[in-house]
């Protein structure tokens, strides 16, 4: 799959384009799971999820819960806008309503593996199947659409992630699979991708992860009130109460989201060919796969123009 150059941004009127690898090379953003993709992190691989049934109902939530406010509000003032808030709003939220039910139905998809000791990907595919890929050829591009109406102006984007088939026999549809993360675009999609990219270039420790909420030892409301009192010390008791209390609890239903998960990820989905568990295993650091002289000089020339970057805006 042909795409520019890692680091070229391609910007037209309602558009922008940010291709990030290949070459993975630095984007200079700080790595952040902004949508809970990891779900498994150590020493040898991490595996990411495109399993967001979180962000399903973040979006969903604050819709069922605006109609039903209208329909409340409006039902002594204006009947007929009262009923027409709660049957159009039951349209609207419907759908996608039903396509969670259906995604709930449904098996999770496996992970996909990023193995740093051997600088190689696991893509799990169809029937059983899977590709070993490279981890220089995997390919990254930070999508974003801007649109125009009455309302303003509306931004989206994502961050999508393509992996080539290393059978150069495969059928035409079989050749590429790419992932795309629903994050915004633009620097979010950049600083999940650093996630992968920094975990493979860096190093675990370069990469914070949420993994500990998919270790459910305590309840739903034990473990609500321990995000209560971590977020306290951050940000104080009045905007925890104001963000994670009131907007946590009624606009974005976090509740119903950890009910959801504790139910599809706990545990989350394993690659358990017995050829990837082999492969998974760690090896001596002599044996360590090491980056080709291309990506070396590509990350070196990035590093350096990031630190002119810098200090052009000093």
């Amino acid at each position: 799959m042909s795409t520019p150059p890692a680091g070229t941004t391609e910007k037209r009127v309602f558009s922008r384009n940010d291709y990030l690898s290949p070459l993975p090379v630095p984007t200079g953003r700080k790595p952040s799971d902004v949508l809970n993709i990891i779900w498994r992190k150590n020493a040898v691989f991490l595996d990411i999820g495109n399993y967001s049934i979180g962000s399903a109902v973040m979006v969903l939530w604050p819709g069922v819960m605006l109609f039903l406010s209208m329909a409340y509000g409006f039902r002594n003032i204006a009947p007929d806008l009262s009923v027409f808030s709660l049957i159009g709003g039951g349209i609207i939220t419907g759908v996608p309503a039903l396509m969670l039910l259906i995604a709930l139905c449904r098996e999770v998809p496996p992970p996909i593996r990023f193995n740093r000791q051997r600088r190689e990907v696991c893509v799990p595919r169809d029937d059983g199947k899977y590709w070993i890929v490279p981890w220089e050829s995997v390919t990254a591009a930070a999508t974003q659409q801007s649109s125009v109406s009455q309302a303003g102006k509306a931004t989206m984007g994502l961050l999508i992630v393509g992996f080539d088939n290393p059978d150069p026999l495969a059928e035409e549809d079989n050749k590429h699979f790419s992932l795309g993360f629903n994050c915004g675009g633009g620097t979010t999609a950049m600083a999940l991708w650093e996630c992968m990219r920094s975990y493979m270039e860096v190093g675990p420790e370069a990469v914070e992860d949420q993994t500990a909420r998919l270790d459910w030892k305590k309840g739903i409301w034990a473990t609500y009130l321990d995000d209560l009192i971590k977020a306290a010390k951050l940000r104080g008791w009045f905007i925890t109460v104001l963000w994670e209390g009131f907007c946590g609890i009624f606009i974005f239903n976090t509740l119903l989201i950890d009910v959801l998960e504790r139910w599809k990820l706990n545990p989350p989905p394993d690659l358990l060919y017995p050829d990837i568990i082999e492969w998974s295993k760690p090896m001596p650091p002599e044996q360590w796969a090491k980056r080709s002289p291309e990506l070396e000089a590509a990350i070196a020339k990035r590093e350096a123009e990031l630190a002119t970057q810098s200090e052009d805006a000093v």
